[in-house]
């Protein structure tokens, strides 16, 4: 998790589009939001989130096929505060983990 979460940037994701669009709603939590395409915009408070994504080529070691989103945030009208409050609980649910 970051301390600091700027207005905008990006990340790559290693999920396809159907489970990235199966763990958002839970992600973004109690906010509405709305899909249209491969972007979705989520109210948060006074401001609001605008996710965009495209499927890279996947990321290949040895055997192994890792999918790959890019995904784009643009917060709007969120300070400081608002962007790290959302982004750890939806860092949290993004999270995975293997072992």
């Amino acid at each position: 998790m970051q301390s600091v979460y700027l207005e905008s940037f990006e990340r790559d994701m290693g999920c396809t589009p159907a489970e990235w669009l199966g763990w958002l709603p839970q992600a973004i939590g109690a906010n509405f939001y709305e899909l249209s395409g491969a972007s979705a915009t989520v109210q948060i408070g006074p401001g609001q989130l605008q996710l965009t994504w495209q499927i890279a080529p996947p990321r290949q070691i040895a055997l192994a096929r890792i999918p790959r989103l890019l995904v784009s945030f643009k917060f709007t009208q969120l300070d400081d505060a608002q962007r790290y409050t959302f982004m750890k609980r939806f860092d949290l649910y993004m999270q995975r983990g293997g072992g």
